[in-house]
């Protein structure tokens, strides 16, 4: 058991170190030290449940339903385009608007609302968690659960660990500089993201 949760973790934790949507939100957010709690725990929960969807042997859904992951793909683009262009737009827009100090960037509602979009409208969160980790996990047969019970540890980790720990940052993103380069790089990247999931 103790040799599954532990593959469990490190895939799991592999999986979401890569930079994407999500990643830069929660980051972002720790910046600001604006909802860090309720976000990272929205992106560790979101993550826990598609975790136990694809452990609990539901992973076939994702290849069995022709018109899903066409769905995904291109809702999840459209989102992250406009999302990238708001980036960019606040990248080159009045400095006055980047001063972390400024504001919580969003009530709770609205900022758990992009949570939870940038979370669920992203195909590669389905493709992780549901698809790859679940079929991962039949290789651990009769241990499956805790195989699931260390990707869920984690994100939690990882997400807690990335919102909280922005803020040693904090004293270089005082600078209106630093947030149009932060902001210019999740523009971009989000972009990069939404061609790749358009061009497959």
């Amino acid at each position: 058991m103790g040799a599954a949760y532990l593959a469990g973790f490190a895939l799991g934790l592999s999986l979401i170190l890569a930079i994407g949507a999500q990643n830069a939100f929660v980051l972002r957010q720790g910046l600001r030290r604006a909802h860090v709690l309720p976000v990272c725990l929205t992106c560790a929960v979101s993550d826990a449940v598609l975790i136990a969807v694809g452990v609990g042997g539901f992973g076939w859904l994702a290849t069995s339903v022709p018109w899903l992951a066409p769905a995904m793909r291109w809702g999840g683009a459209a989102f992250l385009a406009v999302y990238g262009a708001m980036s960019l737009r606040a990248a080159f827009g009045p400095a006055e608007h980047l001063d972390p100090a400024e504001g919580d960037g969003g009530g709770l509602w609205r900022v758990l609302g992009t949570c939870l979009a940038l979370t669920w409208l992203n195909p590669h969160v389905y493709l992780d968690t549901v698809v790859l980790l679940g079929s991962v996990s039949a290789g651990w047969e009769g241990a499956r659960p805790a195989f699931g019970g260390g990707a869920v540890t984690a994100s939690f980790v990882f997400f807690l660990a990335l919102g909280y720990g922005a803020r040693l940052l904090s004293p270089l993103f005082a600078r209106p500089l630093a947030w149009r380069a932060l902001d210019a790089l999740v523009g971009v990247t989000m972009w990069a993201i939404a061609v790749g999931l358009v061009t497959g």
